[in-house]
C-alpha cells in the first residue's frame, strides 16, 4: 500500500507542522490526505472521480 501515497514519510514530517491541530475527533492519516489532494489537483478530477482505496 506504501505505493499509494505520494509523498514519502520524510517529506510529510517537513510539512507537518503546519497541519492544524485536532480538535476531538481522531485524524485521519495525514498522509494519504495529502496524496489524494496531489492526486486530484494534479489529474484535473472532482473529489468524487478519486479511487477508492483502502
Amino acid at each position: 500500500m506504501d505505493d499509494l501515497f505520494w509523498l514519502s514519510k520524510e517529506q510529510l514530517a517537513i510539512i507537518e507542522p503546519y497541519f492544524p491541530p485536532a480538535h476531538g475527533v481522531p485524524r485521519v492519516d495525514d498522509r494519504q490526505v495529502v496524496s489524494g489532494i496531489v492526486f486530484v489537483t494534479r489529474n484535473g478530477l472532482r473529489w468524487r472521480d478519486e479511487p477508492r482505496e483502502v
